[in-house]
This record gives structure tokens, C-alpha cells and sequence, in this order.
């Protein structure tokens, strides 16, 4: 069952992402379904042939290996044809020497985009770039908005999987920036404690514990081994 925001209509953070039957530059795709097992993202642009949009797609080309090396695809999209797809890709690595080796869903109808909340009205028709981060059960976790004239930070998408998978599998909250932030550096955060009797066990078992640093019961974080 989808759960969708009763203000937007848009599916929300830990929902399962819509159920999306796609035309893409790969061929006919099915989302989530296709990609089960894998986290992916699928991001939006305004339009093909734009130099701003052509320079995300060259810098997510040239990380294409890192994102899979993380079990993660990238799917694009935008309302252009799929013919306007493949000849803009064809431009890219004939001009520019980068192949884009992902999918590009052509969304000319603009149903997709409007499901999942991509065009703004105050934006114009075109699609705003969007960014949908989707854990392997199918399930949403990350939405991002930028506007036309701004583009996207392609690390800012690793950081974040890499972030997110981490927690994941470790049942630990992240700080800011991490690995990289400047009080706590690669450490990451454990959940504040809920109950009385938790906030007692870890007074014992964390306070003087060096694996932890330990600046309250709600506040302790702890070193990647």
C-alpha cells in the first residue's frame, strides 16, 4: 500500500515508491520492481540538450562505477521523447567523450513528474531537478528539490547513500557530513536513549567506556572499527 502525504499527494519519506511503468532509454522498465535488491536514484532534469543538465549527467557518468561499486543504479528522467534521450547521449559522448551508460526514463506525458511532485508550477512546465533515493525493499528515503539554474552536488548523492547504508546496517545515526565532520569526524551517533532504564545502562556501560564518547545519555557517539 502507498502512503501519501495528505497535503501533496506525494509519496513520503519511508513509503514505497509508487509503482512506475516507464519507457526508457534501456527499454521498458517496471519501478521499484525491476530494481529490487538494489538501492537506486532516480533524478529529474529540465530538459535535454541544456548545458547545466548535461554537466550533471557528464559528472554522474564519470562516477557511474562508484554508485554501483554501493549496489545503486541511477535512472534519469525528464519530459523530453526518448529519441531526444538517445541522440543527447549520443552528443555527449561523441563531444564531450563520456559515455552515459544509465537509464533515462522519457517522460513526455508527464505522468511520472507529476506523481512524484517534479514540475513546479512556479518553475515553469519543465521538470525542477529532483532527486529520489530508494532503499532496496523499493522503499523511499531521501527527496531532494533544486531549482533550473542550480545544479546538483553528484558527491552529495554518494555521501548520502553511503550514509544512509551505514545506518542501515548498524542501527547508528549519522552527524553531519559525515565521515567527514568537524567535531566528531567518522564517528557516528547512537539513537539518544528512550527510557529510564536504557538512560541508567548506558551511563554504565558507555560513560566510561573509550569506544564511546560519552557527552550525555542523549548525546554519545562511537568510533568505526
Amino acid at each position: 500500500m502507498v502512503i501519501l502525504s495528505e497535503n501533496l499527494g506525494l509519496p513520503i519519506l519511508g513509503a514505497r515508491l509508487p509503482k512506475l511503468n516507464v519507457v526508457t532509454t534501456h527499454g521498458k522498465m517496471v519501478l521499484p520492481d525491476d530494481l529490487a535488491g538494489k538501492w537506486f536514484v532516480l533524478f529529474s532534469h529540465p530538459a535535454d540538450f541544456t548545458p547545466v543538465c548535461t554537466t550533471e549527467f557528464v559528472a554522474l557518468a564519470d562516477v557511474y562505477d562508484d554508485f554501483l561499486k554501493i549496489n545503486t543504479e541511477l535512472v534519469g528522467l525528464s519530459v523530453d521523447a526518448v529519441t531526444a534521450h538517445l541522440k543527447w547521449t549520443e552528443w555527449i559522448n561523441d563531444n564531450i567523450g563520456v559515455p552515459i551508460k544509465f537509464p533515462i526514463i522519457a517522460d513526455s506525458l508527464g505522468d511520472v513528474a507529476k506523481k512524484l511532485g517534479m514540475i513546479h508550477e512556479a518553475k515553469g512546465t519543465d521538470t525542477v531537478r529532483s532527486v529520489f533515493i530508494v532503499d532496496p525493499e523499493g522503499n523511499l528515503r531521501i527527496t531532494m528539490h533544486y531549482p533550473q539554474e542550480a545544479g546538483r552536488n553528484v558527491q552529495e548523492l554518494l555521501r548520502i547513500i553511503r550514509a544512509l547504508q551505514y545506518s542501515d546496517k548498524n542501527k547508528v545515526a549519522m552527524p553531519e557530513n559525515w565521515p567527514n565532520n568537524t567535531r566528531l569526524g567518522s564517528d557516528v551517533i547512537i539513537p539518544p536513549a528512550t527510557t529510564e532504564q536504557l538512560i541508567v545502562e548506558r551511563k554504565k556501560a558507555m560513560k566510561d567506556n573509550p569506544d564511546y564518547d560519552y557527552k550525555d545519555w542523549w548525546f554519545i557517539s562511537k568510533k568505526i572499527k
